[in-house]
């Protein structure tokens, strides 16, 4: 953030220093425009006079009897008929110059018009995608009108801050629409906000790793989330939690899997020496599979804390976790059968 406000700062300095630099060109070229004027006011004012005076001799000297007004009169004749030649002159040339500056004009207007068309068509072919899309395009819609309107912003800071979102956001889309997308630490609104979205079904691990997190705020947010997914939509939750010995399995972590049955959630405890062998290669780290066509994933860095989140809808990924979770689900006993009425949406003793 702070990068992108002295690229800002830095930007706008630049700005200054061009403007600065046109209009000192800009007083220059007008300068020499003044100049430039003057010279030629004076060689025509020199050309004429030489010519009249050259005149004036000449008369003198092939009609020395003549009138003297007559001499005066072909003298201002011949003067100014090379003082009209002159500015016949100059006219033509400034109207070679208007006829190049017009061209050179019209060529950048019309090339002006084609690039706004060109951005046009751009975003029209753009909306058409998204109106064609199976997506929703009112959200499109409210970020393209609401990001136009931020460029209104007095704060700079507010400016640069939208432009990091947007980025992030687009960075995020182009991700998940490759099959894969990664943020660091744990994203807590994505798991609430896919258990929202869910339909059918949601199986889940949960290990160690996040044992504290079923006493936390963000824990009740998720269980209530599920707990509407159940009531309003009829969707399937199953969690397994996954622990190495059965000195783990203890009265804290049962009153953790009663909270959640209570939410009618089906819960199981999978003991890693208990286990078959086939069962128990399968253990692993935390993920969440969601109707079966994405799967969240967390992975603990060397404190045994969330270092990353990564959402994944590879279609060969998604089968082997629906397997592994199936694998060691179908091996493990549930420790009391779930039940059948929804109640208080507490995760642990007296919390979450």
């Amino acid at each position: 953030m702070n990068g992108a406000i002295q690229a800002r700062r830095a930007q706008q300095a630049q700005q200054a220093q061009l403007a600065q630099q046109a209009q000192a060109q800009a007083q220059l070229q007008a300068a020499a425009g003044r100049q430039e004027r003057n010279s030629k006011l004076l060689r025509k004012t020199l050309i004429t006079a030489l010519v009249s005076a050259s005149t004036y001799v000449l008369t003198n000297v092939l009609n020395r009897h003549a009138d003297e007004v007559w001499k005066l009169t072909v003298t201002i004749v011949i003067g100014g008929a090379a003082l009209i030649v002159q500015y016949l002159v100059d006219f033509e040339e400034r109207l070679n110059s208007m006829e190049q500056s017009l061209s050179t004009h019209h060529g950048e207007l019309r090339a002006a018009v084609e690039k706004s068309f060109a951005g046009i068509n751009e975003a029209t072919e753009l909306f058409s995608q998204v109106d064609r899309s199976v997506l929703r395009s009112d959200g499109v819609t409210r970020l393209a009108r609401a990001y136009t309107q931020l460029g209104h912003q007095e704060s700079e800071l507010v400016k640069t801050f939208s432009q990091e979102e947007i980025g992030r956001l687009a960075t995020q889309m182009e991700n998940l629409s490759s099959g894969s997308v990664t943020c660091m630490g744990e994203n807590n609104d994505w798991l609430i906000d896919l258990t929202s979205c869910v339909e059918t079904s949601i199986d889940a691990t949960s290990t160690d790793l996040d044992r504290q997190f079923w006493y936390s705020e963000a824990a009740t947010r998720y269980l209530k989330a599920q707990e509407d997914a159940i009531l309003h939509r009829g969707v399937k939750v199953r969690r397994l939690f996954l622990v190495r010995t059965r000195t783990e399995a203890n009265e804290e972590l049962e009153r953790i899997c009663q909270s959640h049955r209570d939410l009618g959630i089906e819960t199981r405890i999978a003991v890693r020496e208990l286990l078959p062998p086939s069962a128990r290669l399968r253990m692993t780290n935390d993920f969440i599979v969601f109707d079966g066509e994405l799967c969240y994933e967390t992975a603990p860095d060397v404190d045994q804390k969330p270092a990353e989140t990564t959402l994944k809808t590879e279609r060969e990924h998604i089968e082997e976790r629906v397997n592994r979770f199936n694998v060691i689900w179908d091996a493990t006993e549930p420790a009391s059968p779930p039940s059948t009425a929804p109640g208080a949406s507490g995760a642990g003793s007296g919390s979450a």
